[in-house]
């Protein structure tokens, strides 16, 4: 696949925090992460604010900033309004903005969306076919701009690498960032996600990244890709401390950005940060912290 066309910057920030505060805010915040020399904010989609709703809103009141998914859910829209969607983004702000898709999980589709997940490698082939046949009656670009999956096993790597620019892998330690540039080749981008967590003390952070862990380590396509990586169904199940410490990198910047470079060292194109802490408020502090560091 072509290089990068979305000027992503080499370090950005993956939050979930916009959805919690009032859109001037968000908007507000989003333009205090680009002077900090932040270039990309990578949202996520679950049950709260319609991303594409908040891209908008977000691009349209900064000027730094661009705007990634991490991810738009498959099932929450067909592909023409997803495809659509898309180009009228890019329309009226030209290359700030990144699509990332991604299946999501069986609890969020069937028990929340009600809809079928048996197949969701089958259903993303068919949907990204779909997108590209999409008609667009409109001013905007006739061609699809940049997307990327949420990919975490080969098969998803292999469909992310041949069939869009390259793929967000979430909640992956630096060993997976290696094994996906393996299957995906040199050409595809690799964006990986990495949890940080600003406190030397183990105990306290560890509490701070279980807080946060348990959300994701009991569903399977996560854990299933840790136990691919080598680890121990149990240890993962428990959130052990070997698995803590593999997922979120906690202690100093120095420590977090020797962290973030081994993404890179293992072939990452860019890595998006996410700084967890006990209270979502705080989470802006670590930003303006890791600047200077990652970005500075």
């Amino acid at each position: 696949m072509a290089r990068a066309k979305i000027d992503l910057g080499s370090i950005g920030l993956w939050t979930g925090i916009l959805d919690g505060i009032p859109s001037s805010a968000a908007n507000e915040l989003c333009a205090e992460a680009g002077e900090l020399g932040f270039k990309t904010i990578w949202i996520p989609e679950a049950v709260g604010r319609d991303p594409f709703v908040t891209a908008m809103r977000v691009l349209e009141n900064t000027t730094e900033i661009t705007i990634a998914t991490g991810i738009a859910n498959i099932y929450a829209r067909d592909a023409m309004t997803m495809a659509n969607a898309q180009r009228s983004i890019e329309e009226a702000h030209p290359g700030r903005f990144l699509l990332g898709l991604g299946v999501s999980h069986l609890h969020l589709v069937e028990w929340v969306r009600k809809h079928d997940y048996s197949k969701p490698l089958t259903y993303m082939k068919q949907y990204l076919e779909s997108m590209h046949k999409a008609r667009f009656m409109a001013v905007g670009p006739s061609e699809l701009p940049e997307i990327v999956l949420a990919a975490l096993g080969p098969k998803m790597l292999e469909l992310a690498a041949s069939q869009t620019a390259g793929a967000h892998p979430y909640f992956v330690p630096p060993e997976h960032t290696q094994m996906a540039r393996e299957i995906m080749g040199p050409e595809a981008l690799l964006y990986p996600e990495q949890m940080v967590v600003l406190e030397d003390d183990p105990d306290v952070a560890r509490a701070i990244a279980r807080q946060h862990m348990k959300t994701y380590s009991a569903l399977p396509n996560y854990a299933n890709n840790l136990m691919r990586l080598g680890y121990d169904a149990d240890d993962i199940e428990d959130m052990a401390d070997v698995v803590v410490d593999a997922v979120v990198a906690w202690g100093s910047i120095d420590v977090i950005k020797k962290r973030v470079q081994e993404h890179f060292d293992a072939g990452a194109d860019h890595v998006c940060v996410q700084v967890l802490t006990e209270e979502p408020q705080t989470v802006p502090d670590g930003w303006r912290q890791l600047a200077p560091a990652l970005v500075g």
